[in-house]
């Protein structure tokens, strides 16, 4: 295959000893190709996709393939605008715990569920396949689903879609692949859960915090005396049925948003085969994935520039360091969701947030609802605005200043930086003890975070 720059995924790839091509021509296409598989991010005038049409070879998105594979086996697709990577990877992580072995696709890197002790077997003897089931290009249209998870419905992808009745409808087209005998386990606090719903030829049941769901989650987040710095004490999740507590476990990823996705992972769990003490289990033991609320470390910050309300507390937080978080977050729900856990959680006394706007057309649809999503952070700085897919002319129609005024407007402290290592440079002038850094976006607004750390 073939990447247009060199990453830590191709290393990986070549490492495996598989052959990666770094220039993306008509010579990077072996002479014996048959088949080119593309990702929906591959527009029909590359050179590869051309030179495959001057052969005559058949091309085929990535989703038709991985639809395909579904065919024959127990196919499990997990969609929503949010939470998909996460609830994928710990359904995988507990069905390898429940000895399920079961062939997956997850858009992130999740090192308890690698890859190196998997086999070719369960792939190719009608076995369980997982998979991400992204609406961006419709992707999901094409799969061939047993099982089904919808995490949740909003406004994204307004490139590609007019309005939030578009994805609605979407999503219905999702639900209705969906195998005669099959299931679907939906949000119930949806408001559109019965336009999508409706008319469908399988078993289908909900889950969420509202009391009438089929499946209820409960979460008991411990008294703030009982979190410290330096030491956590995990939230109780509880899940029923029919008003009995069937599990509880202790989440291990802050937010009621990660005590629901892991709710899901389990209920779906439990209906392809896996024993409830193996699901708590398996929950308890996940130790997350890269991008999604990661601690990854903490960076020392000077405390004798600053003036000491608590000389015995602000000591206790100079040794422990100012934690350093990374997230993948760049939609206004998924920032204000996970700004809100990570200051319960840690209860900073500064909550720095560095977002990268991920998308000029995404900016530009969703400016007031990211205005309206930082009211967690105490600081935010926003360099450049990530260039993905969008045209040159939706690349002039908004900046990152044009965020940040509005922020501005709405009482937010924000200031726009550019480039990424000046955001390093700012932050190592201005951390204190008690701060905390967390830096989000689907860009490379990840440096950031290591370039502190490193």
């Amino acid at each position: 295959g073939s990447d247009h720059a060199a990453s830590t995924t191709t290393s990986a790839l070549q490492q495996a000893g598989l052959a990666v091509q770094l220039e993306q021509t008509a010579d990077a296409l072996p002479a014996d190709a048959s088949v080119l598989v593309i990702s929906a991010a591959i527009g029909p005038d590359h050179l590869e996709v051309a030179e495959a049409r001057r052969r005559g070879l058949t091309i085929v998105k990535y989703a038709q393939l991985l639809g395909a594979l579904m065919l024959g086996r127990v196919g499990v697709a997990i969609a929503g605008t949010h939470g998909k990577s996460t609830t994928t990877s710990l359904l995988c992580h507990i069905l390898l715990t429940a000895g399920l072995d079961p062939s997956f696709i997850v858009g992130a890197n999740c090192d308890q569920i690698g890859g190196g002790s998997r086999t070719a077997a369960s792939a190719s003897d009608g076995g369980i396949l997982l998979a991400e089931a992204c609406e961006y290009d419709r992707s999901f249209h094409n799969f061939h689903p047993t099982h089904a998870a919808i995490l949740n419905v909003e406004a994204d992808h307004l490139d590609l879609y007019k309005n939030l009745e578009e994805i609605v409808e979407s999503f219905s087209i999702f639900a209705r692949r969906i195998a005669p005998g099959g299931s679907l386990l939906i949000n119930h606090e949806m408001s559109c859960r019965l336009d999508i719903t409706a008319g469908l030829d399988c078993t289908i049941e909900t889950i969420g915090f509202a009391p009438q769901a089929d499946w209820v989650v409960h979460v008991a987040n411990p008294p703030a005396a009982a979190r410290s710095h330096e030491a956590r004490i995990a939230a109780i999740t509880t899940l029923s049925r029919d008003g009995q507590t069937i599990a509880t476990w202790r989440s291990p990823m802050p937010g009621g948003h990660m005590a629901y996705n892991a709710a899901v992972a389990a209920v779906t769990a439990h209906r392809l085969g896996a024993d409830w003490p193996d699901i708590t289990r398996a929950i308890e033991s996940f130790q997350g994935l890269d991008r999604r609320m990661q601690l990854l470390g903490h960076i020392h910050a000077d405390a004798g520039r600053h003036a000491m309300s608590s000389a015995a507390g602000e000591a206790d937080q100079a040794r422990a360091g100012v934690p350093v978080v990374d997230d993948y977050g760049h939609h206004p729900t998924e920032i204000d969701t996970t700004l809100r856990a990570i200051h319960q959680h840690y209860r900073p006394k500064r909550l720095i947030c560095v977002f990268q706007p991920h998308q000029h057309s995404r900016t530009r649809f969703l400016m007031e609802q990211f205005a309206v999503s930082f009211e967690q952070a105490d600081l935010v700085i926003v360099p450049d605005i990530y260039f993905v897919r969008d045209s040159e002319a939706e690349r002039h129609a908004v900046t990152a200043g044009d965020l940040v005024d509005r922020l501005r407007k709405q009482g937010v402290d924000a200031l726009h930086m550019h480039p990424l290592a000046a955001v390093v440079d700012q932050l190592r002038r201005i951390v204190e003890p008690g701060d905390l850094i967390v830096t989000m976006g689907a860009g490379d607004v990840w440096k950031v975070a290591r370039g502190l750390l490193g």
